[in-house]
């Protein structure tokens, strides 16, 4: 029974740390990633859709970033939505595909970059430390249902501690490792 309630604690907290390797790469390093565009979105034919729905999204060099949309009309809502997205982008298109140029990171927007990344650990930890809340609360509810023991109550408070020690510490590594590549010139 207390098993159940780590391995769900375990999950949920591995799942918060899926969500902080997705969100940092939609983060700007240096380098043009089709997963940057990831959070922009386009209306079509009055429906909001995710770019890579309506676009083939190519990185054909380290500093470009091309979509070809699949409707050929939708080259100029797709140059305005990445042109209104607050990555300081400026694509450009020829009618059929739109070109997206990476530029250089200038330090004033790499230190910008660093701390959205460590607002975006410290959701991740947040996240963390709430799963820890509920499964804390799971195993007291089950000491006072008569459940479980206090020994075994006290065992698995124990090991959910563990468990969130090491998913925060590894939130630090994963941020640092970040850090390190936004910071790269």
């Amino acid at each position: 029974m207390i098993q159940d309630v780590i391995r769900d604690i375990q999950h949920r907290m591995h799942g918060a740390i899926e969500a902080l390797h997705r969100e940092f790469k939609t983060l700007r390093t240096g380098r043009a990633n089709a997963a940057m565009l990831d959070g922009i979105v386009i209306e079509y034919y009055g429906t909001p859709t995710p770019l890579a729905q309506v676009a083939s999204l190519k990185v054909p060099e380290p500093s470009l970033i091309v979509a070809e949309p699949w409707d050929k009309t939708m080259v100029g809502a797709i140059e305005k939505a990445i042109r209104n997205s607050d990555l300081g982008l400026n694509p450009a298109n020829d009618g059929k595909v739109v070109r997206i140029p990476i530029p250089q990171l200038t330090e004033e927007r790499r230190k910008e970059l660093v701390k959205r990344a460590h607002h975006v650990a410290e959701e991740a930890r947040t996240a963390i430390r709430q799963v820890r809340r509920d499964g804390n609360e799971r195993l007291k509810k089950m000491l006072k249902g008569h459940e479980i023991s206090e020994d075994d109550e006290k065992r698995g408070l124990d090991e959910i501690q563990k468990l969130t020690d090491k998913h925060i510490d590894e939130v630090g590594t994963i941020l640092k490792h970040k850090e390190t590549d936004i910071m790269a010139v």
